[in-house]
């Protein structure tokens, strides 16, 4: 049997000796271009998923390739503080001991915080480690480090003295179990099945009334109008006189306005400001009063009189209750529509008015949106672009405070006369009189605040330090697409207010891996993946060559497959390495004199070119199968079987000249698979140095000219294993025909007449499919590319049968 590579203790023994070595951290004194990938700093509580793998073998196959190629490289490791996550994390801890963050008070809970992040936190960067990302970890880098919460008080700072940050009761999204406000981007939404109660509220003035319908009854006790669209002609003779609101009995006008849909129900709607984002906005169009039935905690509370304390559930059945007993109740019908969630906890949140802290987004966004048609960041594929520019463009006015304790509290403090002061830190006196009782807000700062500065406050900003002029703006960004508003936005509109210059160049959308039935991956639903039970079962090269080849520019559905052909490529190559270091080798040198070794270093180097062409577009799935092919087939099946004979008859140039095609294949290799290429490389005869800071393979012409030496040998090949035909060769051809081939050892009896009518057939399709200008013109550019490219190939072979 042929030995097996396995990757158990090899990956682990490399990420170590990278590691204790030094030799994939960056280094200011390398000189030369700088290449900085700005990695999303995960979650200090979180675990890798599939998305994360995808994410670091597409920045780690970039950045050691930049590495290899001279260029003074920076992956920067870290985590944002994750701050809702978190609390609510320690919260559920505190809870099994029976006790709340309030029984601690806020700065014993902070200290819990800290200790429960030192049992538990930081996990994730360990698993980093699995799949070989080479992170520069020395400088793992904190959201709430010192230096890091100076730079997020310096921005706030900055922010407030431009004008940019105010302070307004406006309509949010409230989680009733985290209580605290999220943005839009952090809520997931879910369809559900409820009832549409449709209520009549009587005319004032007079018989009927107007009729409207509603999902959520318990919030009627909030209504302070009903709105209609100005072009229905229904309630034209509405408008303008007063209906009465069931149960809470307030008289209420009914108002016309733009934003209501006709369609929708009655066409009639209850205006609740309060409790509905729409609603918030035709109130302030109209100058209507706020009032608020529900409390924090999502239960009615006192504005709701006798319903106070109740569920909203309870509180909605006594009023339809109470409207039915009144004949207001017109009917009710089932009713599926959508929902918003924390993506946390998964508790329906609640719109609700409330105070906060905002940053206007108008003059803040301008640059960033210049930037992006300037193309001075580019993301990719071109639809996410499109959809970066578009969602700066609509972006709204961000609510950056959240009610939480863990997080970086607001730097703004309040004495009793009512003053408000700002500053980087804790001032001794209010600037406007003088009194020294000041109270801090207690608000922190949504995560994604800090996190936005990431590409500059992880080198030293506010400071002016020899990393932030080195490495400041970086390079790209590769990432999910959810994030585009959350994050990546954030970091160019913030680079740009305080670095003057993009953080990046490009950012990589990428694609979203799906469980394999095509559903979202899930643990709750069972769908889940982890990546590190896949590293587990096929090791990490092959993790992550079988990422790398299902990546794309659409959704994904994971493929084991692609893992086990990465598995089976890295051990293809540890056998054949086997082959090689098992000769006696007379040194590592080219010294070619046969064809196929001036056929393997041709496509060799046509490879190269090929791999970086495929990368500069960021196409990683062909990048690493055009890896495959002059792994898997060039160099492994061709010329190593063809050069067998010389190898075993002790010829040293032969031995010579393989190891030295083995040492560049390892170097484009090593990117996409870098545990078992360093394995490798490290039993090479003269190895002074790792491979991972190998220099990457120069350009070499030389042997351009012999290519396609071997293209009739592999068609006849191709001809034979198929159809049992033997086309005719001489010399070279005939004789690695034979030692690749083998053909003494099948009882093949080809049919060569049969052989060439198949061919003849296979032309004639394909050249009515590329004669028809619809497929031509509409097929995939790839599918065409492919068919033209069979024509050839059948006529070439048709061509060698003397068709």
């Amino acid at each position: 049997m042929e030995p097996l590579y396995k990757p158990e203790g090899v990956e682990e023994r490399w990420q170590e000796t990278w590691e204790a070595e030094g030799l994939y951290e960056a280094h200011a004194d390398r000189g030369g271009p700088t290449f900085v990938i700005a990695h999303p700093p995960p979650n200090v509580t979180g675990e890798l998923h599939m998305g994360h793998a995808l994410q670091l073998a597409l920045a780690d196959t970039l950045v050691r390739m930049k590495r290899m190629q001279g260029f003074n490289t920076l992956f920067q490791p870290g985590y944002d503080h994750a701050g809702i996550s978190t609390q609510n994390a320690v919260e559920k801890d505190l809870a099994r001991e029976g006790k709340t963050r309030h029984d601690l008070g806020r700065e014993a809970f902070e200290a819990r915080v800290w200790e429960w992040l030192r049992l538990y936190g930081r996990t994730i960067m360990t698993q980093f480690r699995r799949i070989g990302a080479s992170l520069d970890y020395r400088r793992e880098r904190f959201t709430m480090d010192d230096d890091y919460v100076r730079a997020v008080m310096r921005f706030f700072v900055h922010l407030y003295e431009k004008g940019w940050i105010y302070r307004d009761n406006r309509i949010i999204n409230w989680c009733p179990f985290h209580e605290t406000s999220l943005s839009d981007l952090e809520l997931v939404h879910v369809d559900v099945d409820d009832a549409l109660s449709y209520v009549t509220y009587p005319f004032v003035d007079g018989e009927g009334g107007v009729t409207i319908a509603t999902a959520r009854p318990a919030t009627i006790p909030g209504d302070v109008a009903v709105a209609v669209h100005p072009d229905d002609g229904r309630y034209a003779g509405a408008v303008g006189r007063e209906v009465v609101v069931p149960y809470v009995e307030r008289c209420v006008p009914v108002i016309a306005d733009d934003e209501v849909d006709p369609e929708f129900g009655t066409g009639a709607l209850k205006v609740t400001p309060a409790h509905d984002p729409l609603d918030f906005d035709i109130g302030r169009r109209h100058a209507l009063p706020e009032p608020t039935v529900i409390a924090a905690d999502g239960r009615m509370n006192e504005e709701a009189g006798d319903l106070a304390g109740l569920t909203q559930e309870v509180a909605g059945e006594r009023i339809i209750a109470w409207a039915k007993e009144r004949g207001l109740l017109e009917k009710r019908e089932s009713y599926r529509h959508s929902v918003a969630l924390c993506e946390r906890c998964e508790s329906r949140i609640e719109p609700l008015i409330s105070l906060q802290w905002w940053c206007s987004m108008e003059e803040l966004k301008k640059p960033a949106l210049a930037a992006l048609e300037a193309r001075k960041v580019v993301y990719h594929p071109e639809s996410q672009h499109r959809f970066a520019a578009d969602s700066l463009e609509n972006a709204p006015d961000w609510n950056i405070s959240r009610q939480l304790w863990w997080g970086h509290q607001l730097p703004v403090w309040y004495c009793p006369n009512g003053h408000e002061v700002v500053a980087e830190s804790e001032p001794e006196a209010c600037a406007e009189c003088g009194s020294t009782e000041l109270r801090r807000e207690e608000d922190v700062l949504d995560t994604w605040f800090s996190s936005a500065l990431w590409p500059f406050a992880t080198l030293g900003w506010p400071d002016d330090t020899p990393d932030l002029r080195t490495y400041y703006p970086g390079d790209l960004n590769t990432t999910a697409r959810e994030i585009i508003r959350l994050w990546e936005n954030r970091m160019i509109f913030s680079g740009l207010e305080l670095m003057d210059d993009v953080p990046f160049r490009d950012v990589i959308i990428h694609s979203t891996v799906l469980a394999p039935d095509g559903r979202r991956m899930s643990k709750s639903l069972g769908t889940g993946i982890d990546p590190l039970d896949v590293i587990a079962d096929h090791g990490a090269d092959a993790t992550r060559y079988g990422l790398l080849k299902m990546s794309s520019t659409q959704d994904v559905r994971f493929s084991y497959g692609a893992v086990e052909e990465g598995r089976k490529l890295a051990n293809k190559l540890w056998n054949a390495s086997r082959l090689l270091l098992n000769a006696e080798a007379g040194g590592v040198g080219l010294r070619p004199k046969s064809v196929e070794e001036r056929w393997i270093l041709a496509r060799i180097d046509a490879t190269r070119l090929t791999f970086e062409e495929s990368l500069a577009a960021f196409d990683f799935s062909h990048a690493v199968q055009s890896l495959y092919r002059l792994t898997f087939d060039d160099f492994c099946d061709w010329y190593a079987e063809a050069i067998k004979p010389r190898l075993y008859d002790r010829d040293e140039d032969a031995t010579a000249t393989a190891l030295a095609a083995l040492e560049r294949l390892l170097r484009l290799l090593h990117p996409v698979m870098p545990h078992v290429t360093e394995e490798i490389w490290s039993n090479l005869p003269g190895r002074e140095s790792r491979l991972i800071v190998a220099a990457w393979p120069e350009p070499d012409e030389s042997f351009a000219p012999d290519v396609g030496a071997l293209d009739r040998v592999q068609e006849a090949a191709g001809i034979f294993r198929r159809s049992g035909v033997l086309v005719e060769l001489e010399g070279d051809e005939q004789r690695i025909f034979s030692a690749v081939v083998k053909p003494e050892r099948v009882q093949a009896n080809g049919n060569e007449e049969a052989e060439r009518e198949r061919l003849r057939k296979e032309i004639s399709r394909a050249e009515g499919m590329l004669a028809n200008e619809r497929f031509v013109a509409n097929a995939p550019e790839e599918v065409v590319a492919g068919e033209r490219e069979k024509l050839e190939r059948y006529r070439r072979e048709l061509d060698a049968l003397g068709g």
